[in-house]
């Protein structure tokens, strides 16, 4: 993770390389971090994946499961709709 001021930041604005986010300080403390869209997304996904993945394990520990056999009735019981 590379670190820089925001009066670097200002100059190469242009022409920035972010294969890794930037710190950016100011003062000498840590105000910003600019990363790229593609580490953002993925970072964002994986957060979201480790909430459904906590969901899924709280609804296992509750009992809140069906087996193959329970889920396969509710889905023949729905109603298709258009016909």
């Amino acid at each position: 993770m590379r670190i820089e001021t925001i009066s670097y930041i200002k100059q190469h604005a242009a022409k920035l390389e972010l294969e890794e986010p930037i710190v950016v300080t100011q003062g000498g403390k840590a105000v910003f971090r600019i990363e790229s869209e593609v580490s953002a997304r993925l970072r964002d996904e994986g957060i979201a994946l480790l909430k459904l993945m906590h969901l899924a394990e709280r609804d296992i520990c509750d009992g809140h499961t069906l087996t193959l056999d329970e889920r396969l009735q509710q889905l023949r019981q729905v109603p298709v709709s258009g016909k």
